[in-house]
């Protein structure tokens, strides 16, 4: 089959390493892609948030699935124009997306289904946020209601801060704060089967020790050995099959791939949000993960035929990805810096260790930065200990001016802590 992938970020770069292992796909075309994404796929040039010109494109290339990346694209109805079109596509309706662009949204759905997740207020004046902090006191969470690429989320003890973030958002969702690890928990479905993926942890703070502003994440790993091994039976049970339940009831079936995230709790498993698409950086661990061709297990989901798909079949392997990012991230980054040290890592570290393309371009023979997250560094091992070793080895190769990564990716459980 030929496939075609939207987006140009390091998860689609995760999606087409994996299409480009499968024996199923004789042509893989990414739009508009990356420099690294270029070297396992096509790339063609489109607006990703135009659905008339993805379809086009996908119909012109003959596509027989077209994957959308990023959440942008989905929320803005992309999907829904090449359903119409008539080929089959992996990514829930602009509707069903709401689940991501819209947290009161969310919160909504999982009270009908009733999914365990934070109390929470939604609030558009400044007496409703005032009301809203106070009610829930410190540590403050505030998220705006709309997308905001991963840094619409602020957690804080200082209120006049949360109350500045609040205020800046036309609507807002104030919640209590929970406590206990995080989990990302991503599962494929078709509106009806769900089929979840394999647990991982992400880091969302910029600095070692989880400290510094809210990023996109700064890396993930998986698997989690310190958690229950219950654990994606009872989200699947709890979480994942009643939301994809109540959507279908509301008329809106969520076809695509549904991505909770989850706090551990003292008082059990709850929800701090949804997320309508794969998430960066969990993905690139989880995939280097999946031992299945990829591209079967998407069509079924695209084509509603999820109950006939085989159970997946994961590696033993232990998986951690480092990011690189550019100079004052998450700040305004700096870009235009040349990247140097990509083929030691390719030579010298591969195929335990590579690098996945998030915010990169290509100038003659350079290859540039080109956004805030430039590379994921990602690497498999027998254990995570083996597997960070492995990454930070080929991150230490990588030279790019002011760049910054953790160092702490997956430390504490690679130690059993």
């Amino acid at each position: 089959m030929k496939v075609l992938v939207i987006g140009g970020g390091a998860r689609e770069h995760a999606l087409c390493r994996s299409l480009s292992l499968d024996p199923d796909v004789t042509a893989l075309y990414c739009a508009p892609g990356n420099a690294g994404i270029a070297d396992v796929a096509e790339l063609r040039d489109v607006d990703p948030l135009d659905g008339a010109a993805v379809a086009g494109l996908a119909a012109a290339l003959g596509a027989g699935l077209v994957v959308v990346g990023p959440e942008a694209p989905l929320v803005a109805g992309v999907a829904d124009a090449v359903r119409a079109a008539g080929i089959p596509v992996f990514g829930p309706s602009g509707e069903a997306a709401q689940l991501e662009g819209s947290k009161a949204f969310a919160k909504d759905v999982m009270a009908a289904a009733g999914v365990p997740t934070a109390r929470s207020y939604v609030c558009t004046t400044p007496q409703e946020i005032d009301d809203a902090l106070d009610a829930f006191g410190a540590p403050y969470v505030v998220k705006d209601d709309g997308l905001a690429a991963g840094k619409g989320v602020v957690v804080t003890e200082d209120r006049d801060a949360a109350r500045e973030h609040a205020l800046a958002c036309d609507r807002v969702v104030i919640e209590e704060y929970l406590d206990g690890p995080e989990v990302s928990l991503f599962a494929i479905t078709d509106g009806v089967t769900v089929l979840p993926l394999q647990p991982a942890q992400d880091f969302k703070r910029a600095l070692d020790g989880d400290q510094g502003p809210n990023t996109g994440g700064m890396g993930a790993y998986s698997p989690l050995p310190w958690a229950d091994p219950k654990l994606v039976g009872e989200v699947l049970e709890t979480v994942l099959q009643p939301t994809v339940d109540e959507l279908r009831h509301r008329g809106t079936p969520f076809s695509g791939l549904l991505y909770a995230g989850l706090a551990i709790t003292s008082r059990g498993v709850r929800v701090i949000e949804f997320n309508a698409r794969f998430g960066d950086p969990e993905t690139q661990v989880v995939l280097a993960r999946l031992r299945t061709p990829l591209a079967s297990v998407l069509l079924n989901a695209a084509n509603g035929t999820l109950d006939a798909e085989p159970p997946l079949n994961w590696r033993e392997d232990a998986a951690v990805t480092v990011v690189v990012a550019s100079h004052n991230y998450p700040g305004t980054p700096r870009t235009g810096d040349p990247i140097e040290g990509l083929d030691e890592v390719a030579a010298q570290d591969a195929p335990e260790a590579y690098v996945l393309h998030a915010g990169t371009r290509r100038e003659g023979d350079a290859v540039l930065s080109a956004g805030g997250r430039v590379l994921s560094v990602t690497a498999t091992g027998s254990d995570l200990a083996q597997a960070r070793e492995r990454a930070y080895k080929a991150v230490a190769r990588i030279r790019l001016d002011g760049s910054q990564h953790r160092t702490d990716i997956a430390a504490k459980a690679a130690e059993g802590r």
